[in-house]
């Protein structure tokens, strides 16, 4: 797609031609899921690219080195589409940022969500008007089965909501606009040792913080997250905690800028994650002694990940999106 005409100046844009877009679907074997997000994001795209002063692609990025989603793009001009062989959501959101090398925006969505109308514009909009390096909106849950009462009570699937404008310090990839002119000037790229335990997102963009770059919430940029049904379950949210809780260390193990500064995240994460389990463990019996079902569940989560956390100070990585063998190793932290 390209710009077909020139509108007035806008401070930060240039003057002639289309600020290119790119739009990047991470994906690994969710046909049916990426054959519905698609014709949507091209919705998207065109409705950016007809004012003239933008032009957007669609990039689809697939981790199966079988490229099984290669037939469902095939029958949607317009979308270009690349194989990543290295597993890994880490590899493909690199490889993502590779291939948008002629672009200045590249936009993240999941291949198991979905845009709400207006969803691109309102990012492009608030870059705009922020000239931040990264701008984040809102991720609201959309279920596929009947909620257990548990998981109601303990909000887990109930994400932040800012004002729009809103300075933040971390931002999850599912719904995220990069500059890429200030990316590339930072460095920042994502931590491929992260790519099966998760946490990338979050090293990547603190580590733009760290560099510099400004990241601002969009509130008006919202997309669906599709839970499926072995999601919400009991099983899955406290693994989940322990992952994030575990993620949450390693992180700031990748951040820490030397050995001794390492020994003292480690020291920190054991003892916060001690505490985490001693005061998740209290408030689980409260919920048992009031029968409080959120106080059950909010301190069971949290006793989780205390122990996540406890786990990434002494050398525990919980590999959540390994795809075969252990998921649970002891490994060292690479710089």
């Amino acid at each position: 797609m390209t710009a077909t005409t020139a509108s007035p100046s806008i401070p930060g844009l240039p003057d002639a031609g289309g600020v290119r877009i790119t739009v990047a679907v991470p994906t690994f074997r969710r046909p049916a899921d990426l054959a519905d997000l698609l014709p949507r994001l091209l919705e998207q795209a065109a409705e950016v690219t007809a004012g003239g002063r933008y032009c957007a692609e669609v990039l689809v990025v697939d981790n199966d080195p079988t490229g099984s989603a290669a037939a469902v793009v095939a029958g949607l001009p317009g979308v270009r589409y690349v194989t990543e062989a290295r597993p890994g959501i880490a590899a493909v959101r690199d490889r993502a940022l590779d291939e948008a090398a002629d672009s200045r925006l590249l936009a993240f969505i999941d291949d198991d969500e979905r845009p709400r109308d207006g969803w691109l514009a309102a990012l492009v909009g608030t870059w705009e008007d922020s000239s931040a390096a990264a701008v984040s909106g809102r991720v609201l849950a959309e279920y596929t089965a009947p909620v257990d009462p548990w998981i109601e009570a303990g909000r887990f699937f109930v994400r932040r909501q800012l004002p729009t404008g809103t300075a933040i310090d971390v931002a999850a990839t599912g719904n995220l606009l990069l500059d890429l002119d200030q990316v590339r000037a930072a460095g920042t790229r994502f931590q491929s040792s992260l790519g099966l335990a998760g946490g990338e997102d979050t090293l990547f963009s603190r580590s733009l913080a760290r560099a510099g770059g400004r990241m601002v919430w969009c509130d008006e940029s919202a997309v669906y997250d599709r839970v499926p049904a072995e999601r919400m379950t009991r099983r899955w949210v406290l693994t989940r905690a322990w992952s994030h809780g575990n993620a949450t260390v390693l992180t700031e193990l990748r951040l820490a800028p030397g050995g001794a500064a390492r020994l003292r995240v480690r020291a920190l994460g054991l003892g916060r994650g001690v505490l985490r389990v001693g005061g998740g463990a209290a408030r689980w019996a409260l919920g048992l002694a009031v029968r409080s079902p959120r106080h059950q569940a909010r301190g069971a989560r949290a006793l989780f990940r205390g122990a996540g956390m406890v786990g990434g100070a002494v050398g525990v990585v919980y590999e959540e999106y390994a795809r075969t063998g252990r998921r649970w190793r002891l490994g060292r932290v690479a710089a």
